[in-house]
């Protein structure tokens, strides 16, 4: 397909929040401060009881013109997220947690990149922090889905292929984005296309999180049949131990 960088296509990029007073103005900062300028902005709010809403608003007037804001008790991450993808207009739809945050030139990037199917995730490099500490910067390539979830922060997928193929399943806690892009890679009609640079800076969350995460990926990857029966039941025990372990 033809690149469609020069092209002013709308892209719709979803923050779900939460009591995030102490994160969200960073993020709020990255949208502000896109060199890419049609962005329509969703921000899904699960019923903040702190200054999140006001955080906010104070931003309004440097946020994009095309804002959304809404605010309801939700079923957690997941649910935020698909709620924001049934509303968002844009041809490319991405997602930035509250405590995340894009580059300036991240939807640029993106829309420079894009190859124009219906059906497409772009994605980059993603720069990890822990306790406020750069770790990693790194890519995972699409082929091996399978064995690794590539970097879902960085990702913009068309809103086509949202409505085709379904949004996040919200039986997972922390693996429905991996569930999701599975369902993408296994239907053979989704193109993703990398990018080599860094889209976005991503927070690295707590052990009992990531060690939920560690689970839901390995069940994922065993019931698509990615993974023999004793190798599942190994890493469930493993990850187990090691939660124990570090209580």
């Amino acid at each position: 397909m033809e690149n469609t960088g020069s092209q002013n296509i709308l892209v719709s990029i979803i923050t779900p929040c939460y009591n995030s007073e102490k994160t969200i103005e960073k993020t709020l900062a990255c949208i502000e401060h896109q060199t890419y300028s049609n962005i329509e902005y969703i921000i899904i709010d699960g019923g903040s009881t702190d200054t999140t809403l006001e955080r906010i608003k104070k931003h309004r007037d440097r946020l994009p013109e095309k804002l959304v804001v809404l605010s309801k008790k939700d079923h957690g991450i997941y649910d935020a997220m698909n709620k924001g993808i049934r509303i968002a207009s844009g041809q490319l739809v991405g997602i930035v947690n509250s405590d995340d945050w894009y580059e300036p030139d991240t939807v640029w990037q993106v829309v420079n990149n894009y190859q124009g199917n219906p059906y497409e995730v772009v994605y980059g490099l993603q720069r990890t922090y822990l306790d406020g500490r750069e770790k990693a910067t790194l890519i995972y390539h699409h082929d091996f889905l399978p064995q690794q979830m590539i970097t879902h922060p960085t990702c913009f997928v068309t809103k086509a292929a949202y409505n085709t193929f379904g949004v996040f399943d919200t039986q997972y806690r922390s693996a429905a984005d991996y569930d999701l892009m599975l369902r993408f890679y296994e239907s053979k009609k989704v193109v993703f296309t990398p990018v080599l640079s860094v889209l976005s800076n991503f927070q690295l969350g707590g052990m009992s999180s990531s060690q939920i995460g560690v689970r839901e990926n390995a069940r994922i990857r065993y019931r698509r049949g990615y993974m023999s029966r004793r190798r599942y039941y190994f890493v469930t025990f493993k990850s187990h131990l090691y939660e124990w372990m570090h209580r």
